[in-house]
């Protein structure tokens, strides 16, 4: 996980819109993203909620309304984020950040899938 691929973009311009709860990230590339706090804290890269391996995903439930309490850049590859809910230990890399911002539409609607699946809920 340390490190980059060789071709990764890398963010020209992080912006946190705290009102609407998204995390906007320009690319070298010229794309760029709009993240939902919810999106990346479901999905936060940690073992926490990753597991530490394949099936071991832990289901993330009522986070609709976190927050992003800090954010701070990790050498030149990554971010860590603070969310409201005291999770901190995910790492963001450029190249998952982008990969996300790719994937948001699909990644979102297997999250919601699961969570239909387990008679969960997005709210707190």
């Amino acid at each position: 996980m340390a490190g980059l691929e060789k071709n990764t973009p890398s963010p020209t311009e992080i912006r946190l819109h705290k009102k609407s709860r998204l995390l906007e990230i320009a690319f070298s590339d010229g794309k760029t993203f709009s993240l939902p706090f919810e999106f990346l804290r479901v999905y936060s890269p940690s073992a926490e909620v990753r597991g530490h391996g394949p099936g071991q995903e832990v289901l993330q439930t009522g986070k609709k309304d976190v927050d992003i309490e800090n954010m701070e850049p990790v050498g030149r590859y990554a971010l860590q984020i603070t969310f409201s809910d005291g999770h901190d230990t995910g790492l963001y890399s450029w190249d998952l950040l982008h990969d996300y911002g790719i994937n948001q539409e699909k990644l979102w609607q297997d999250y919601l899938k699961r969570l239909s699946e387990a008679g969960a809920s997005r709210e707190s």
